[in-house]
């Protein structure tokens, strides 16, 4: 084709902007490894503040993260709690297994929401008996990607932490998009972070960052983390070129997340009275449009591949499901273009 992809598989596919490029170009850095990266040791400091916590770690993925956090809560033996469609839990290679020796207890929501609530979760901590596993965390997303986006309930999310916290169990929160979950709700970021214990946050998603996740936290649970950091092969030596790239994004690309949550609703607005597509989660929240195929016309992979030969790259997560992704390389009027071809290609395709 002449014309560029409109990509919307993720916005994890974003490139750095110039100026985001001349802040990585110029990073003073050292080895993160001694602790002697100044670049790296601004952002965690940066990060933990921005949070209300104490510490944080650079890392280089979210699913690290993540499972970072597992391993310093539970032990191998302990269960953690979390939704069917957590990240943590589906998305993530079986980590919590394989790399702590965890397992997943799956609870599914009785909200067609797909958002855990308190009585999902309040009778499920196992008995303190030798033949259980040790109940030990919660676990918790937020924005919640298979949940079309959403944003966790502030005050139910409240009630699930101070019910965690006077029965033991610890809080983590998957953040990964946190900060479009700041942006859509007006709450600020430490108010999320005083609900958990740990939180994981990503640069490259939606704040456009190349490469990057941190995990905050106390200092002790940060202390361990570092060095789990090491055994899961996370140290990094001259990493404040990718920390520059993140604090750069923090600086410049939080507020304009709003522009990507306007952008979805293009998008969404489109498939709302569509024949043959239909909005899978709901209402469209932040920048994830997650839209259901109905199989008496097509399924995800032949519309994903007939979108692409239009012009438009999405993703194909499930046999009757594609993913629709917006953020800060695709434009306003990029996302009206895709959304007149996705409102009108069952009659530029026919019949799929």
């Amino acid at each position: 084709m002449s014309q560029p992809l409109i990509d919307l598989r993720s916005d994890t596919v974003t490139k750095p902007s110039p100026a985001m490029r001349r802040a990585m170009l110029e990073a003073e850095v050292g080895d993160d490894v001694f602790g002697d990266d100044p670049t790296v040791n601004a952002l965690e400091l940066q990060v933990a503040q921005l949070l209300g916590k104490e510490r944080a770690v650079f890392v280089p993925s979210g699913t690290m993260a993540n499972q970072m956090a597992v391993g310093v809560h539970a032990r191998p033996g302990d269960e953690l709690l979390c939704d069917p469609n957590a990240h943590v839990y589906v998305w993530e290679g079986g980590g919590v297994a394989r790399l702590s020796g965890v397992t997943a207890r799956p609870i599914p929501p009785a909200s067609t929401t797909g958002l855990l609530s308190l009585e999902d979760l309040v009778d499920k901590i196992r008995p303190h008996d030798s033949h259980y596993v040790h109940t030990r965390l919660v676990c918790l997303e937020n924005t919640h990607n298979r949940a079309g986006g959403r944003v966790l309930p502030f005050e139910e999310t409240g009630r699930i932490s101070e019910w965690a916290r006077a029965n033991g169990l610890a809080m983590h929160l998957d953040g990964a998009r946190l900060m479009n979950a700041v942006v859509a709700s007006g709450i600020e970021a430490q108010r999320w972070g005083s609900l958990f214990d740990t939180i994981s946050i990503c640069f490259s998603k939606g704040l456009g960052a190349p490469v990057g996740s941190a995990l905050v936290g106390p200092a002790d649970l940060i202390t361990r983390a570092r060095r789990l950091r090491k055994v899961f092969g996370g140290g990094m030596r001259q990493s404040g070129f990718l920390a520059a790239a993140a604090r750069y994004a923090l600086d410049h690309h939080v507020d304009r997340l709003a522009e990507d949550h306007r952008n979805a609703q293009i998008l969404a607005d489109s498939v709302r009275d569509h024949r043959w597509m239909s909005l899978e989660s709901g209402p469209v929240e932040t920048n994830l449009v997650w839209i259901a195929i109905d199989p008496t016309w097509s399924d995800a992979h032949s519309v994903a591949a007939a979108l692409k030969e239009h012009g438009v790259w999405v993703a194909a997560l499930g046999r009757q499901v594609i993913r629709l992704c917006t953020h800060l390389d695709v434009s306003s009027a990029d996302c009206r273009q895709a959304a007149e071809i996705l409102g009108n290609l069952d009659r530029i395709r026919g019949t799929l």
